[in-house]
């Protein structure tokens, strides 16, 4: 409603930001389209942005930069060491760098880029930036921006550097299932609506660490069916919290809300949320279910301990996602009127068609991944028989 044009000019920079950086084989390109995606989405928080928006914009662009140098810092030097004299990312793998020169490379580029991913402890920029963020970027930065994090990881670093990735996954695996408890255990006690939401992405993201450090083709599918199923849930789960209930209620208090009687008020909100909260646990049949299932069958193969600890990470996550559908939308109140002032009060806003249409088509799409979930790995896993992923068939992995 507000500075509608550059609103919109901005997210589209930041869109084509991301395709830039999924569409690009040089990898400087590929940086340069992944910073063009942090400048829009700067802007779009400490404008448009609530909840301490210029610190929460500030925040997520400070790491962000921090974790480009780092990745630029490692690119140049394996363009120096390399022979090739290039950035493009198909004659990088396939020069056999030094070990000595992985051993401090890959974990450059691989922390770099697991920032945007939400890697612990560099975590703490995702719960502010979501929460800061208007409902739109929330879904974009949730939805589709983390991802390109995990898509550098899985991409550039571990590609590039496999021995690096040999030597370090052990320390990857650690800091992703440390990740997915964290992230689940601070969700569990959030006051803030949104808040649960945003450290459950950091939980989340967790799955898709641990699946790449599994170094097996089903731990690695697996990871990248959850940046895709994470991304349609977070995203659900963001349109409600943000478009549905706070533009509506003007409160995220969960305190507030739960004597408000939401289920009454907006039953369409309280079902979709219900929905979008079973396929965020990983309900059977929904496409959570089949990534989750993936990566911990690959975790199990890999690291039995770490994955028995990251199920009790699902286990929290149950909690408090349960807890938090409690509290907002099944309080015992009785449903009640938001006011335009202090004098007159009028009934909460229906939810309208298009609302409605929008998380129609994201529960469908979750849905039918869940149901028939060939449609994606019959993409996800012949890539990982590319030249890219030699090191997958060579290496120490199974």
């Amino acid at each position: 409603m507000d500075r509608a044009k550059e609103f919109f000019a901005l997210y589209l920079t930041l869109i084509a930001g991301v395709y830039g950086v999924f569409l690009s084989f040089d990898l400087f390109l590929l940086l340069v389209f992944y910073e063009l995606a942090i400048i829009p989405k700067y802007f779009l928080i400490a404008i448009w942005g609530s909840t301490r928006k210029e610190y929460g914009a500030m925040k997520l662009a400070l790491y962000s930069f921090i974790g480009s140098a780092m990745v630029l810092v490692g690119l140049i030097a394996a363009f120096v060491v390399s022979d090739a004299h290039t950035f493009n990312v198909l004659e990088l793998a396939k020069y056999p760098f030094p070990h000595s020169f992985q051993m401090w490379a890959f974990p450059l580029v691989f922390v770099g880029f697991a920032i945007l991913a939400g890697m612990w402890p560099f975590h703490t920029w995702a719960p502010t930036g979501h929460v800061a963020a208007p409902t739109a970027a929330s879904m974009l930065l949730a939805g589709v921006v983390m991802k390109l994090g995990a898509y550098g990881c899985l991409r550039v670093s571990m590609t590039l550097f496999p021995a690096g990735l040999e030597a370090w996954k052990m320390w990857i695996a650690v800091l992703a299932v440390i990740g997915i408890v964290y992230g689940a255990l601070v969700a569990l006690v959030q006051k803030d609506f949104k808040f649960v939401i945003g450290y459950s992405s950091v939980s989340h993201m967790g799955f898709v660490l641990l699946g790449l450090a599994t170094l097996n083709t089903i731990g690695l599918s697996g990871a990248v069916l959850q940046m895709f199923s994470h991304g349609i849930i977070a995203g659900l789960l963001f349109a409600v919290v943000g478009r549905m209930v706070y533009e509506r209620t003007h409160t995220r208090e969960l305190s507030v809300l739960e004597g408000m009687g939401l289920a009454k008020a907006l039953p369409f909100a309280a079902v979709t949320f219900g929905v979008a909260s079973v396929a965020s646990m990983g309900l059977p049949g929904f496409s959570g279910f089949v990534a989750e299932l993936q990566v911990l069958i690959g975790a199990w193969q890999a690291f039995p301990t770490l994955a028995v600890i990251s199920g009790v990470g699902i286990v929290i996550g149950v909690g408090y996602t349960l807890r938090v559908l409690q509290k907002a939308f099944f309080g015992d109140a009785e449903p009640v009127a938001t006011a335009a002032d202090d004098e007159e009060h009028h009934p909460l806003e229906p939810i309208s068609i298009p609302e409605r249409l929008g998380a129609v088509i994201l529960i469908a799409v979750s849905l039918v991944v869940g149901l028939y979930p060939r449609l994606l790995m019959d993409v996800i896993v012949p890539s990982f028989d590319s030249p890219l992923f030699d090191w997958l068939r060579k290496g120490g992995a199974q």
